[in-house]
């Protein structure tokens, strides 16, 4: 085996255990999300604005995550979403929402630069950066818009865009309305999973795989 192979399974197998432990923790203190099951709720779900990692699945199921790019639980399920999203490619449609905590000094901004870099084109290429790199800027008490800048530098992005984008209203008003469509669904923490409208709190990492694998032959 490849020793960047081993390195990559290494990195997954570490995250499923912190992920384990971290939404374990979760669960213990929440009460959990409401079932998505009329019409307007399933709408809350998936607007026509929401973000799609990579293209639409054809297999009729939707994966949808409430996420904060500054939650430690939201982290360690990075790879393992990852990791569904190559294994169940053109079959399973994953969706991002936004869902900053206000505990989190730099959650929101995270989001907003997520968000500007969606309006170039670049939303996939962010949330991941946001991701790869939150161990060294997440818990920060300091407000860290340079650094997040300093990611669009680096994906190439038309920074005048970029600062115009990141500072625009409506940019912030296109992440509370995530917030909005959330706290509507009686979500309260983050990561919170959706699998075609019902709620889906995993408790190990197949449980990803089997409640995806249920859906995809119902």
């Amino acid at each position: 085996m490849k020793s960047q192979t081993k390195l990559s399974i290494a990195i997954f197998v570490v995250a499923a255990i912190a992920f384990a432990v971290l939404i374990g923790f979760a669960a213990r203190d929440a009460d959990g999300p409401e079932v998505a099951n009329t019409p307007e709720e399933e709408s809350l779900l998936v607007r026509a604005d929401s973000h799609i990692l990579g293209t639409e699945g054809t297999g009729g199921v939707t994966f949808v995550e409430f996420l904060d790019f500054e939650c430690e639980a939201c982290g360690a399920a990075f790879p393992i979403v990852e990791q569904l999203r190559e294994q169940y490619a053109g079959r399973v449609t994953f969706v991002t929402r936004y869902f900053p905590l206000p505990s989190h000094t730099n959650s929101e901004r995270a989001a907003r630069a997520v968000e500007s870099a969606a309006r170039q084109g670049e939303f996939e290429a962010m949330y991941q950066q946001m991701f790869e790199t939150q161990a060294s800027w997440g818990e920060s008490q300091t407000a860290l818009d340079g650094l997040f800048r300093s990611y669009a530098e680096e994906l190439g992005l038309d920074m005048a865009q970029f600062d115009a984008d990141y500072a625009d209203p409506e940019v912030a008003a296109r992440v509370q309305r995530d917030v909005d469509d959330g706290t509507e669904l009686g979500i309260t923490g983050t990561p919170t999973f959706y699998v075609n409208g019902e709620p889906f709190l995993p408790r190990t990492v197949e449980d990803f795989t089997t409640v995806l694998d249920e859906a995809l032959v119902e």
